[in-house]
């Protein structure tokens, strides 16, 4: 993915702790972060996070977002729920992957009381330097949008 390009970035208080960790990781690795909150661990409602990340990458506003919340079950609710939003829930190297190789998500969701640091820069690392394979899984995502 290209550095320039501003990810952004939101959670609950459940897993605002691993969002700052994961957004000073993407500040220190080049990518211009834009938090959609919270911005402490005092509690929320993690559907208000998810609409606004879901919401910019639904509107065009930006090409990739990330969401975090304890299991990440919630947060990939809501996000599928808005139009041209591919939200993936992703806690294994494959899965982040093949999100979008296969799938071309615009959305990695992770769960803040399920991984650790180091698996979820990775996760992240993985989503954003891989590619979408196009071909016949582009005709899939045209698919998933027909009436």
């Amino acid at each position: 993915m290209n550095k320039a390009q501003p990810i952004i970035i939101g959670s609950d208080h459940a897993a605002f702790e691993l969002k700052e960790k994961i957004k000073a990781w993407l500040i220190d690795k080049g990518y211009p972060v834009e938090d959609a909150g919270t911005h402490s661990s005092a509690s929320v409602n993690y559907v208000d996070y998810g609409r606004k990340v879901a919401g910019a990458v639904s509107r065009g506003e930006f090409s990739r977002g990330i969401l975090l919340c304890g299991t990440g079950l919630g947060m990939s609710m809501v996000a599928n729920r808005f139009p041209n939003v591919r939200a993936a829930l992703c806690s294994d190297l494959f899965s982040a992957k093949m999100s979008r190789v296969h799938n071309d998500s615009n959305i990695l969701v992770l769960g803040g009381r399920i991984l650790g640091d180091i698996l979820a820069f990775e996760l992240v690392r993985i989503w954003l330097d891989t590619g979408f394979e196009g071909g016949r899984h582009l005709e899939r995502i045209q698919s998933m949008d027909a009436p």
